[in-house]
């Protein structure tokens, strides 16, 4: 989905509307490789309006993409249905309108918002920080090797607890060095 910045701004009184499905797949992949390894095409649907010579595109984006588990790198397919707010701007004076809570972009030289780039880059911002598979949020077997296991944050923080414990005929030693120090 490709416009010009010129066009769009002929839609003051009524929005410009467009629906299409995008197979980003490949672009997906060549960008972002470790993090993508499938997609499905994906549903956009966009309304855009001309405000005070910038653009404003409104999105709304249907599909999948296939990621690697965080814990054991098995594909998980994660099903995508966001909305997109963006504004396009022509000059960096119309750019500094905007405060930091508000996406708003500035347009290059050919004058073209290239709308495939914007729908690639919100897609990856929608990969959670921890991606598991069913087995593995339903509590299975961590994965595992020689001298070496995925321990669960729960069970890291007991076996933390259990280490700190001292047996308490050697609670006496536990200052023993500082104490030795203290009188030299």
């Amino acid at each position: 989905m490709k416009w010009s910045f010129e066009n769009l701004q002929g839609y003051k009184d009524k929005p410009y509307e467009e629906s299409a499905v995008l197979d980003l797949k490949q672009d997906l992949k060549e960008r972002y490789p470790d993090e993508i390894l499938d997609a499905t095409p994906l549903n956009v649907s966009i309304s855009s309006i001309a405000n005070d010579g910038d653009v404003i595109i409104d999105a709304d984006i249907k599909g999948s993409i296939t990621v690697p588990s965080s814990r054991s790198l098995v594909p998980v397919e994660i099903p995508l249905d966001f909305h997109v707010n963006e504004v396009y701007v022509n000059t960096n004076a119309a750019l500094n309108r905007y405060d930091e809570e508000v996406v708003a972009l500035l347009i290059d030289e050919s004058g073209m918002i290239d709308f495939d780039k914007a729908v690639v880059d919100n897609v990856i911002v929608q990969i959670p920080m921890q991606v598991l598979s069913p087995d593995e949020k339903n509590g299975k077997q961590m994965p595992s090797g020689n001298d070496w296991n995925v321990v669960s944050e729960d069970d890291f923080d007991h076996q933390k607890e259990n280490a700190k414990k001292v047996d308490p005929r050697f609670a006496s030693l536990k200052n023993f060095y500082s104490s030795n120090n203290d009188e030299t």
